[in-house]
């Protein structure tokens, strides 16, 4: 009987390992949105304690990102990522190939899966440089003592040796590389080459706790950002290369924010760029651009009041919250009783009511967005002393101008700066792109990463302000 136990334990072995050695592996799929293909990669590996998974998005400049859970049973095999709220979930066909659904956001998009490496298909860049560079660039890491940290970046000089004055780029929001790479565009690139072809040396970093820099990124708020943005400046006053009293920073949406407060509080920065910066609070941002983007995207009417009502009442408590775990739940059981009540909830992709109040409840109770909400940036504009150049374009639908520009430039009046200069771009997006309706979805599809335009905008104030 021992015998015949054993063997049936073998065999049940046998079959276990098989099983994890079919979904072992580099596993590759293109997701669809919104016509932009973007390809995937989960890596599955056998440990001790079972499968494990890493994923990465190769076009935007992803990689090696650790995932929550890894299953396989029954052929199928359920991935998670609680950060990003990601979830896919598919079955191993006989074909070898993975025939599943990708989640995020609220939204499911189709994504099989196979063994065969997709190659890289390079959307048309023009304006993105390429070696050899007429300039020097230096890889480095620079410290944030406060955090403890090291930040990767790149520094970029007109010449190796000389002086110079230098700008630094801060990126808008989510985790971004220094490239700020996005749908194959690679804005702080071409910004930095651009701008060092003129005699202007720039610092761009790796966001924390992404690429190659160190930290946590899913904790952090703008003000850990504004500290490492600090910690920039601060290395750059110690190279020699460096004019110490030149040293600018230049933001890009969110980065923006995080320009002006660390502009607000040290004497140390020379001048600010703000590219779609904002100026008013993040609640009044958000309700303003989900309107804008709904509507580019094709909702209804009473599809776009139903969510503004519901949103305004979800930030309403995001405002009033003291505790990330309680507005959690709150969020949870207000949006489960709101669908519920309603005779024709919308809900992406087939998912039940209480599957996308908990998606929503996560997304929103977390520490970037409880800060972003109750945030006002005329707190810290209004305490900028240096010369400040706002630039937004006119089909910004993420950022929209009219609204945003006055209001930094009121609240820089306020505080009694005189040196702002506002400017609303013709027919640019909110990456400055030349666009036809501004909207997200056309972002990948056009090929200029940012205008000459603003480009030259941007580099004819900074002269002024060096000179």
């Amino acid at each position: 009987m021992k015998k015949i136990l054993l063997l049936v334990f073998m065999m049940a072995f046998l079959f276990f390992a098989v099983d994890a050695q079919e979904i072992t592996g580099q596993w590759n799929g293109v997701l669809t949105v919104q016509g932009v293909r973007l390809r995937l990669v989960f890596d599955v590996v056998q440990t001790s304690e079972g499968l494990s998974s890493t994923m990465d998005s190769p076009d935007q400049g992803v990689k090696g990102i650790p995932t929550t859970t890894t299953s396989f049973e029954n052929s199928i095999l359920k991935i998670t990522l609680d950060g990003p709220q990601i979830a896919y979930e598919g079955k191993l066909g006989d074909d070898q190939v993975i025939s599943g659904e990708f989640r995020q956001g609220g939204q499911t998009f189709p994504l099989n899966l196979s063994k065969e490496v997709l190659e890289e298909k390079k959307p048309s860049r023009p304006q993105e440089p390429q070696k050899p560079f007429p300039y020097y660039s230096e890889d480095l890491t620079f410290e944030n003592p406060n955090a403890g940290i090291d930040l990767a970046g790149t520094l970029t000089l007109p010449q190796k040796e000389g002086v110079f004055p230098a700008v630094i780029l801060i990126s808008g929001s989510g985790p971004q590389n220094r490239d700020e790479e996005l749908l194959g565009h690679k804005p702080f690139l071409v910004i930095s080459d651009f701008l060092t072809r003129n005699g202007i040396a720039v610092l761009r970093y790796d966001d924390r706790g992404t690429a190659l820099s160190e930290g946590d990124f899913r904790s952090a708020t703008s003000l850990d950002f504004a500290e490492d943005a600090k910690a920039a400046v601060e290395y750059l006053r110690s190279r020699k290369e460096i004019i110490p009293t030149k040293i600018g920073l230049i933001g890009h949406s969110e980065g923006g924010v995080v320009a002006s407060m660390v502009a607000s509080k040290t004497v140390d920065v020379a001048f600010i760029v703000l590219l779609a910066g904002t100026g008013i609070p993040g609640d009044q941002l958000l309700l303003l651009q989900q309107q804008l983007v709904g509507k580019a995207s094709g909702m209804s009417e009473e599809n776009l009041q139903k969510g503004a009502t519901i949103n305004k009442e979800l930030f309403a408590m995001v405002k009033s919250s003291t505790n990330l775990h309680q507005l959690n739940s709150d969020i949870n059981s207000f949006l489960v009783e709101t669908f519920e009540n309603d005779p024709n909830p919308t809900l992406p992709g087939g998912m039940g009511i209480e599957e996308f109040a908990k998606l929503q409840a996560d997304q929103i109770a977390t520490p970037w967005m409880q800060f972003f909400v109750k945030y006002d940036p005329a707190e810290a504009l209004q305490k900028v002393k240096c010369p400040v150049l706002a630039i937004i374009g006119e089909k910004d639908l993420q950022v929209p101008p009219k609204e945003n520009l006055s209001a930094i430039h009121e609240a820089l009046k306020k505080g009694g700066n005189e040196q702002v200069t506002t400017k609303e771009l013709p027919d640019l997006n909110h990456l400055f792109q030349e666009s036809t309706t501004g909207s997200p979805s056309e972002y990948a599809s056009i090929e200029q990463t940012i205008s000459p335009t603003a480009l030259t905008e941007v580099l004819s104030w900074i002269q002024a302000q060096v000179q």
